[in-house]
């Protein structure tokens, strides 16, 4: 672990997308001397700011860890730097996305706040109890996000002191005792803050709501096979004396632990207003998508501080975010990249809420069957446009969060410079000032890699859609996509929201056998998105009941599905200990240098590498330089 041995203050903090935060555009400004930073409240409040700055930058497209880097996309941005972990070349010596010594100095920080608060001059006993416990809260999730990287860490439990000897320097502490940890700083964290923070001015700061979900997801991790006991990676993983630093013995006990945490959770949130967003009505921004349950689906996490939300980061999702990188190709604004593989579009329900291989009205079918699309689908197609099969009679989330041949973009053009304005297909779906493209990822659509003109094709080597899909979620279907780079919307990113609390109880509610309340949250879910309940939906598949392990599969794959591209995928494959299964396979699509529709309609691999080395990429692995230093600090197994 690296300490530095100038006091730092972070240049930078996340920016709100709810017009204004007014600590957002605060930047603190560096102090020769700590105590300079603590001289007045106003000192004080833009330290405690900049102690927010470590967040890990989770939507960022090019730099974030786990937002694009699992099985659920494929992007045309494979020279980014997030592109290295799909592929498999990270190693100690070059980490390339480490948190390492990013959260390590976040933690110093954060103590040296807690260590002069009592000294600022003019600060109430509110105002000071409630930044100890916003410190608290942090502490504890830097903790968390290292327990989730690197499995057990070092636990900083004071201020460093940059003058220790290297033969005093810390090693790590086993997994189990820095959960326990953890768990008990987010339950001292939550009794002094306050349940909710909703002016702009706050939104985004911790709360006790934050604190008791996020200690539920640790434990839910905690509990999972990647850290309950298993021996069969983590058998000779020891500290220099012999310590050893993972679980050997299956705990069941665990999944109860876990279970209560998002009881107790669940109730909080709930009491304080926290709820499932249901908002499904047309007329306030945009009426598009025009279905209700799709436009519901659609504005989940992008209607600013909606009550699903329990802690979100506010900062600018940027002009490179999801948003531009998402939308249809447009020259100078939009860059068509992001984009669904075969094996998530798979994972997506039918409209009777069964996997699509096994619903009786679809396994039986060639799903890449062309088809041309009828009235009876005007709300998943065009009428009139061919698709193929697999993309009809699919749940509402498929049409909110994914763009297919023959679907809908909705998107605004943005008038006589809109990016759209002369597609045709833009022309003759975008009454009343609303607009939507029909997608054509066959070469000459509006949505292909390129054009096929004379006989020969011309092909863009970037900018493309590398499996025949485009995503939707988080593109704002009020973007005014124009020529230049002004248009993307704002909004705040859900780090924690109750969806997940409703799903992560379910799951450990499967695990500790309490089933009937396991399909209970487990419907809250599937209701909002527009699907029947399990038992409706699995009552048509003769001879095969609700069991416990078919209710594992149900609950992880419901998961997979209401989560898409919100930075779980990365993590949860892992602590299921599937990541090797699904993460080190090349991704497949459709045939995107296709001229026809017909030739366009064949399962095709993406080029891309991807590589997943079972067990050493289960965990990240800590800088060589890190390890060279400190001879108590053991690397992860593999690297």
């Amino acid at each position: 672990m690296r300490f530095f041995n100038k006091y730092i203050l972070a240049a930078s903090l996340f920016c709100c997308s709810m017009n204004s935060c007014n600590y957002l555009d605060i930047v603190p400004d560096e102090k020769e001397k700590a105590e300079d930073a603590f001289e007045d409240l106003n000192a004080a409040r833009r330290y405690l700011y900049s102690c927010y700055a470590y967040l890990p930058d989770a939507f960022s497209g090019s730099g974030s860890l786990d937002l694009m880097t699992g099985d659920e996309v494929v992007t045309a941005f494979e020279h980014e730097t997030f592109a290295s972990f799909p592929k498999g070349n990270y190693t100690a010596s070059s980490p390339v996305i480490s948190y390492w010594n990013t959260l390590f100095q976040g933690l110093r920080q954060c103590y040296m706040l807690q260590n002069n608060l009592a000294s600022v001059p003019g600060m109430s006993d509110e105002q000071r109890k409630d930044y100890a416990a916003q410190v608290k809260f942090l502490i504890a999730y830097y903790h968390f996000l290292l327990v989730r990287c690197y499995g057990p860490v070092i636990l900083i439990k004071e201020e460093p002191n940059i003058m220790t000897p290297p033969n005093e320097y810390l090693g790590r502490t086993p997994y189990d005792e820095c959960v326990s940890w953890i768990c008990d700083l987010f339950d001292e964290a939550a009794t002094d803050l306050p349940c909710t923070r909703t002016e702009i001015a706050t939104y985004g700061l911790a709360t006790s709501t934050a604190a008791k979900a996020l200690k539920a997801r640790l434990l839910l991790y905690a509990a999972s096979p990647l850290f309950n006991g298993n021996s069969k990676f983590y058998s000779d993983f020891k500290n220099p004396d012999g310590t050893l630093l993972m679980p050997q013995q299956y705990d069941a006990g665990k999944w109860i632990k876990a279970k209560d945490a998002y009881k107790e959770a669940i109730e909080l949130c709930e009491k304080n207003g926290y709820a499932l967003y249901e908002k499904d009505d047309l007329n306030e921004g945009n009426l598009e998508p025009r279905d209700p349950i799709q436009h519901r689906l659609r504005y989940t996490i992008m209607d600013k501080g909606n009550m699903e939300i329990v802690w979100a980061d506010c900062r600018d999702l940027g002009t490179y975010g999801i948003q531009n990188k998402s939308l249809p190709y447009s020259s100078s604004s939009a860059w068509n990249g992001i984009s669904p593989t075969l094996a998530m579009v798979n994972r997506f329900y039918t409209k009777n809420g069964l996997p699509i291989d096994v619903d009786p009205s679809t396994k039986s079918k060639n799903l890449f069957e062309v088809t041309t699309v009828d009235k009876n689908h005007a709300n998943e197609a065009a009428i009139g446009k061919k698709t193929l099969r697999m993309n009809l009679d699919r749940e509402p989330r498929y049409y909110s969060w994914i763009a297919f041949q023959g679907g809908y973009y909705e998107v605004l053009s943005g008038s006589s410079n809109g990016a759209y304005a002369n597609d045709k297909s833009y022309q003759e779906n975008s009454g009343g000032g609303y607009g939507k493209l029909v997608c054509d990822f066959v070469l000459n659509g509006n949505c292909s890699r390129g054009t096929f003109e004379n006989g020969k094709k011309q092909i863009r080597s970037n900018n493309y859609a590398p499996s025949g899909f485009l995503n939707k979620k988080a593109v704002n279907p009020g973007f005014a996509a124009t020529t230049s780079l002004q248009g993307y919307m704002k909004f705040p990113w859900p780090i924690i929201r109750m969806a997940e609390l409703y799903l992560g109880y379910a799951e450990a509610c499967v695990e500790c056998g309490d089933l009937s309340t396991a399909k209970t949250y487990l419907n809250k879910v599937r209701k909002r998105a527009g699907i029947p309940t399990v038992e409706e939906s699995w009552e048509k598949i003769a001879g095969i009941g609700l069991t416990k392990e078919k209710l594992r599969d149900i609950v992880r794959q419901e998961r997979m599905i209401e989560f898409y591209l919100e930075n779980h995928n990365f993590w949860d494959m892992r602590r299921w200990l599937l990541a090797e299964k699904y993460f080190n396979v090349k991704a497949k699509g459709m045939n995107i240098e296709a001229t026809t529709i017909d030739e366009f309609a064949r399962p095709t691999e993406v080029i891309f590498e991807r590589k997943f080395v079972s067990p050493t990429n289960y965990l990240l692995p800590i800088p060589l330089s890190d390890i060279q230093k400190n001879g108590q600090l053991v690397q992860n197994p593999g690297y």
